[in-house]
């Protein structure tokens, strides 16, 4: 099964490099994908046996289905979330893709296999902002799947790396507009509130734990220097290992701005205008099962570091739906989220590191699809992994809805 599936994806190569291709040169912003969606849909809507469902649950969102009939009672689903090109999510979509059809291409013929299969290719918008994975997740389309699977591009191959929760908060605050020089004292400085929110947050860092962030701008600080400026805006990064200790970090830079807006007299505003993400949940029995596909297929897996700070709204899937995220290496050492990084994931080199993460993927699902003691470590490490964040986490409908 697993030799069938890298001869699918490597006849499927160019297809897979075009599809790729196609969504890098035209690059959309999050929630404007449109052309990276009806090129996905067109690409496995030319497969009869894959049910597609267009602008599914989210208008750039998509979903394609494939079902295995037999076996019994119980479907194993694997999900391969990917859609968009920054930082390489050109890459992850054609990882997904090809991993899907390999996976398709292992299982179509198999007649004594211990369970039935659906295979979900779930297109996921807008994980640069706004969280699409979540959006998704609070419209259901998650429900019916037991694992999900995805890969990001990175400057390395690791089989896990946790990323960190991630919450933006937008902060505002009305004063009062007056002349700065003939009458400043009738005015209310707005900008004077957002400098002191500033230092306030850079003095609390001296305080915060070594893995937690905070990074932020003024987005707004006045009209011209001869107005009091009566309204100003931030907007901040808060950045925590464990989305359990995200709401002690809000509540910390909270009472900086609230105590800037008291200093100064000012009204303060602050809003959370997008999903919050979270930490990835460690499954280890599926990240050993990736590592060793991935050695049989040459990837070599360097001593991992010892934290990594990125965000993804993959994490929290992960809190819904047991899976993996690996990360893999497309010959750059350039740094994700650069112009150098952007060229990268366009290039024709990456194609071999791109399809050899998607028949790593491919072949982890093969391991559990012909194994149910698998699948149900699989489970236990999920049980395992959720109760270690904390028991307010044992109500995940409530956790995923929490301010």
């Amino acid at each position: 099964m697993k030799h069938a599936l890298q001869q699918c994806i490597d006849a499927q190569k160019d297809e897979l490099h075009s599809l790729s291709r196609d969504i890098w040169s035209n690059p959309e912003l999050a929630g404007n994908e449109t052309q990276a969606h009806d090129r996905l849909v067109r690409f496995f809507s030319r497969d009869k046996t894959w049910t597609v469902d267009s602008h599914y649950k989210l208008p750039t969102a998509f979903r394609a289905v494939w079902d295995l009939v037999g076996g019994r009672e119980g479907a194993l689903n694997d999900a391969l979330p990917g859609i968009g090109h920054a930082c390489g999510h050109n890459l992850i979509a054609e990882v997904g893709a090809a991993a899907a059809l390999g996976l398709k291409a292992a299982l179509e013929n198999q007649s004594e296999l211990l369970q039935p299969v659906k295979i979900t290719v779930l297109g996921t918008p807008a994980e640069e902002a706004q969280g699409g994975k979540i959006d998704l997740i609070k419209a259901g389309a998650f429900t019916d799947m037991d694992l999900v699977f995805m890969a990001h591009p990175a400057q390395q191959d690791a089989p896990f790396l946790p990323g960190v929760a991630l919450a933006e908060v937008m902060v505002k605050y009305y004063g009062k507009a007056s002349h700065a020089s003939a009458y400043p004292w009738e005015g209310v400085n707005a900008l004077d509130a957002a400098v002191l929110a500033y230092s306030n947050l850079s003095a609390l860092r001296q305080q915060l734990k070594p893995e937690w962030r905070l990074h932020g701008i003024i987005k707004h600080g006045g009209e011209k220097p001869n107005i009091i400026p009566a309204y100003t805006e931030l907007e901040y990064y808060l950045r925590t290992p464990l989305v359990k200790d995200l709401f002690d970090l809000k509540a910390k830079a909270e009472a900086c701005f609230r105590a800037a807006a008291i200093a100064t007299g000012c009204q303060v505003e602050i809003n959370y205008p997008y999903n919050s993400y979270y930490n990835i949940l460690p499954i280890a029995t599926l990240a050993n099962l990736y590592k060793n596909n991935g050695e049989a297929l040459g990837i070599q897996f360097p001593e991992q570091p010892n934290n990594f700070s990125g965000s993804t709204d993959f994490g929290n899937v992960s809190y819904v739906v047991p899976g993996i995220h690996p990360f893999f290496y497309i010959c750059t050492d350039a740094l994700n989220h650069t112009e150098e990084y952007a060229v990268a994931a366009g290039a024709k080199k990456a194609q071999l590191y791109t399809l050899r993460t998607a028949k790593a993927l491919a072949m982890t699902a093969v391991d559990v699809v012909c194994s149910p003691d698998l699948l149900r470590k699989v489970r236990e490490d999920f049980s395992h992994a959720k109760l270690k964040q904390g028991k307010h986490l044992e109500d995940t409908d409530t956790f995923l809805t929490a301010p």
